[in-house]
């Protein structure tokens, strides 16, 4: 269906305003808000409940540091304890840490990885170390909340900034304090992949919806049977066919690739700091009208230096003169009747050259109105 837009402008000149006050009357027709959604697969809505990931934490001691390393006497004792192991005892006055740095480490340990495989590493420093720059993480084991070792950690530090100095001056890139190791983790103990209890097996909605639920039900049982049922607006309940019950990979694959229409809560976002708006398609605004307009006062100090008469016996003086102009721009009111929608209003309002931060005071003004019908919701 072909979309236009009507703008009939009704400029009125009154003698008695200045300026002139214009009134716009919008009419929208032959407009279709019907299909705001795309068809999606049913894999890019949804989890699988019981495969999840996890996070790992551990701390470690980093060395080959230029000189950009700790002096804390956790460093000291860390390094202590790892060169006991080693069957080495130090004296704590013969620890050098300046080439040394205890650093946090965090890892996700995403499903489907297997014991062996490796997984990434972020590096942060948890003392007073300048740079990571040129550094190596000793072994060290990363850690569950359960307590047990999943992982173990070592290799070079990558760090994506710099930092250089001399004796007049220093610089600094990017964050130096803070570095990864791509692939620095090998598993060592993978997690439990139980996601088909009772031969079922349930969705989750990453954006919690019930008809968005209720559709993915209807597209499984379309395609397999009466199968699939919504317990709630997150979670979507699915009984696997009697001819998959010994390949519930197989159905899965199947199944996640059916097509979907989601629905969406009416929501605007908007940013006040960047000007950033970002709104559904499906937002409607009751009949309203909008004035917005803008007022600038402009204050000039002219002084003025007063010269008497030479014969006079008068004082030379500076006279303060002050101009004050207001210009007031002209308001402009928009009238739209109730089957507006955002993105309507902001196309016009980007017509009559109204910027973003115009905009969004416009719809915090048409919510506060209670014509919003949507959430509007502030970043």
């Amino acid at each position: 269906m072909k979309k236009f837009l009507t703008l009939i402008i009704l400029c009125t000149l009154f003698s008695f305003i200045t300026p002139v006050e214009k009134v716009f009357a919008i009419s929208f027709t032959g407009m279709d808000f019907s299909n705001v959604n795309p068809r999606v697969r049913i894999k890019d809505v949804v989890e699988l409940e019981g495969m999840r990931s996890n996070q790992l934490s551990g701390v470690g001691l980093v060395t080959g540091l230029n000189g950009t390393g700790d002096n804390s006497a956790m460093t000291v004792q860390m390094m202590r304890n790892m060169m006991r192991n080693f069957g080495v005892t130090l004296d704590a006055r013969s620890v050098r840490t300046r080439n040394i740095a205890v650093v946090s480490l965090t890892a996700t340990l995403p499903p489907y990885v297997r014991a062996g495989q490796t997984i990434d590493v972020n590096v942060s420093t948890m003392g007073n170390a300048s740079s990571l720059q040129g550094g190596v993480l000793v072994q060290s084991p990363l850690r569950g909340a359960d307590g047990k070792v999943y992982a173990v950690a070592q290799g070079p530090v990558m760090v994506g900034g710099f930092q250089a100095q001399g004796g007049g001056g220093s610089r600094t890139q990017n964050i130096p304090t803070v570095g990864r190791l791509p692939g620095g983790a090998i598993v060592e103990r993978d997690l439990p992949n139980d996601y088909t209890r009772g031969g079922q097996v349930a969705l989750l909605l990453r954006d919690p919806d019930f008809t968005t639920a209720q559709r993915i039900a209807d597209a499984i049982n379309r395609q397999f049977g009466a199968v699939a049922y919504p317990s709630d607006a997150g979670r979507v309940v699915v009984n696997l066919p009697a001819a998959y019950l010994a390949a519930p990979t197989a159905f899965l694959a199947n199944m996640e690739n059916l097509e979907i229409e989601p629905d969406t809560s009416a929501k605007v976002a908007v940013n006040e700091r960047s000007g950033t708006v970002v709104m559904g398609g499906n937002v409607k605004i009751s009949s309203v009208a909008v004035a917005h307009g803008n007022l600038t006062i402009s204050i000039e100090e002219d002084p003025n230096v007063v010269q008497p008469n030479p014969l006079g016996g008068g004082e030379t003086a500076v006279e303060q003169r002050t101009n004050v102009t207001v210009d007031e721009e002209g308001s402009t009111m928009l009238a739209m009747p109730a089957t507006t929608t955002v993105r309507d209003l902001v196309r016009v309002l980007n017509a009559l050259s109204a910027t973003p931060r115009d905009i969004i005071e416009i719809l915090q003004a048409i919510d506060r109105a209670g014509a919003l019908h949507g959430e509007l919701v502030t970043m």
